[in-house]
């Protein structure tokens, strides 16, 4: 498996077959296939030169977007990767909810040895669409098809666990980050790549509401489905203290392009909530 240098494991995982899934895991099944269609609909799926681009990516209605994601990996690479590289062998690093694999391409193609999981398989911008990068450059990287509630790795097998844009998505924060720590050597580090943080937990829940208040506008007449899966949302810095009380976590601010700086002024002067901020979260596990 991926860790292990198994090379068995260098390719995708499957799904078990579906007949045999509990009902709680059809519906995460539901969940998942809708949440493919929705993003194929966006226009969130990417090939050729747009999908090697990423994040800077420079054309279409998320290019906006993907800058500000930009500046995130490039505060990641700096201040947690380049840093832990200078040793004589390159990283072991898990891309969790690696979606399309792009930060693990890019971080195998720096020298590192990239995992990407994810729970999705599908070739919108799930582990289906990897393949792409991965016929271009066979084993350029390892893809494991799973959720992190459960990863299927070794203790201790990397030097850098990230969630790429995906804890929000976590049901059990306590629970996921506790399974990340295993996976990570002593003297290794845990990051978190552009999830919704608020400083008030009542911001964040405002956002929660207003979502769900705007579930068909937002999701069309499948929102049920989309809206169902009771995910944390959002993080604060308390909730992660509370989460993992054996770690002190940093916040890296990332120096975002302006329009994004000036979200908070013009909700104020909107008097609308807060908006969310993503920058860049870290904590390094101790070594024993």
């Amino acid at each position: 498996m991926p860790g292990s240098q198994d090379n068995a494991a260098r390719g995708l995982a499957l799904w078990p077959d579906t007949a045999s899934l509990s009902r709680a895991a059809m519906s995460t099944s539901d969940f998942y296939a809708e949440y493919a269609r929705h993003r194929a609909r966006e226009g969130r799926g990417y090939s050729g030169d747009a999908l090697l681009s990423l994040p800077y990516l420079r054309e279409g209605p998320f290019a906006p977007q993907w800058r500000v994601r930009a500046k995130t990996y490039e505060t990641f690479a700096a201040r947690v990767v380049t840093p832990m590289g200078i040793a004589s062998r390159p990283l072991d690093i898990l891309d969790l909810g690696a979606g399309n694999g792009w930060l693990s391409y890019r971080l195998a193609r720096l020298g590192h040895r990239a995992t990407a999981l994810d729970a999705r398989d599908d070739d919108v911008d799930g582990l289906g669409a990897a393949r792409e990068f991965l016929r271009r450059e066979p084993g350029i990287f390892s893809c494991v098809a799973a959720q992190f509630e459960d990863i299927p790795l070794p203790d201790t097998s990397f030097d850098v666990a990230v969630f790429n844009a995906s804890l929000h998505y976590a049901r059990d924060l306590r629970h996921v980050l506790a399974e990340a720590q295993r996976v990570v050597r002593p003297g290794g580090a845990l990051a978190i790549m552009d999830s919704p943080f608020y400083a008030r937990d009542a911001d964040g829940a405002a956002m929660v509401a207003e979502k769900r208040a705007r579930g068909e506008v937002l999701f069309g007449t499948r929102s049920a489905i989309l809206l169902e899966p009771e995910f944390i949302e959002y993080l604060t810095p308390k909730r992660l203290a509370d989460a993992t009380p054996e770690l002190t976590w940093r916040r890296h601010r990332v120096r975002y392009p302006l329009w994004y700086e000036l979200r908070p002024l013009s909700a104020w002067l909107r008097q609308r909530r807060p908006p969310s901020r993503f920058d860049l979260w870290t904590a390094w596990i101790p070594s024993r």
